[in-house]
């Protein structure tokens, strides 16, 4: 019956669908594990002293350290694994632990599951611009978002993939840097438990994602269909 619908349908509109789907999946499982609500205090944290031009060009700036790292990340990941050895199979499973590591803390906000240590913070504190460390790396494109862009390379079947890919990276940062921007005022009224409960969410959601890549990394190595 599936296959009978699918027949009924556009060539054109299945592709389209396929295009939509890849693009809502690689978007949420990166945004999630970005996570940039959670970066907010922090961010606001290490900006209460800057005026409101030098806040958003400090958020303009990071955001575009975070485009540059992962797109890297996302066209030459491939290459980084062939060169050492690395089969795709250990990098899934190694990523997804590393998710698995950053939902943990997500979801255990009250276990020390911060975005950055004390010391971090201090050390932030001291520098005349924080744009690319700590916010763009680690705090917003850390071990765990470049997991999963090198994860989309790992899983791209052609030029369409990377594309989609990248479009969707572009579209967490624009995201992030909106929600960086408009900090001041959204931290009115979201507060500490909504931002507790959207953190939870997105943890939940992480964490569900890394369980795919450990997965999908074992029925590769096995051969295994899961």
């Amino acid at each position: 019956m599936a296959e009978l619908i699918i027949e009924t349908i556009p060539e054109h509109t299945v592709t389209m669908i396929g295009v939509a789907g890849l693009l809502f999946a690689s978007f949420t499982s990166l945004f999630s594990v970005v996570n940039p609500l959670a970066a907010m205090p922090i961010f606001l944290s290490l900006t209460e002293k800057y005026g409101e031009r030098e806040r958003v060009q400090t958020a303009k700036k990071a955001g575009i350290y975070m485009l540059g790292v992962l797109l890297t990340f996302l066209l030459i990941g491939t290459f980084i694994l062939s060169f050492f050895g690395i089969s795709l199979a250990g990098i899934r499973i190694a990523g997804g632990l590393i998710i698995m590591r950053a939902a943990y803390s997500m979801l255990n906000p009250e276990r020390g599951g911060r975005k950055l240590t004390d010391e971090d913070e201090a050390a932030a504190r001291e520098k005349e611009d924080i744009s690319f460390s700590p916010l763009a790396l680690p705090l917003l494109s850390g071990p765990g978002s470049i997991a999963v862009v090198i994860g989309f390379a790992t899983q791209a079947e052609g030029v369409t993939d990377y594309i989609i890919n990248g479009i969707s990276v572009i579209l967490v940062v624009l995201v992030t840097y909106v929600i960086l921007r408009l900090a001041p005022i959204s931290a009115k009224y979201i507060g500490p438990a909504g931002l507790n409960v959207m953190t939870r969410l997105m943890g939940f959601i992480a964490l569900a994602i890394s369980v795919q890549f450990i997965l999908s990394g074992i029925s590769r190595y096995f051969g295994l269909t899961i």
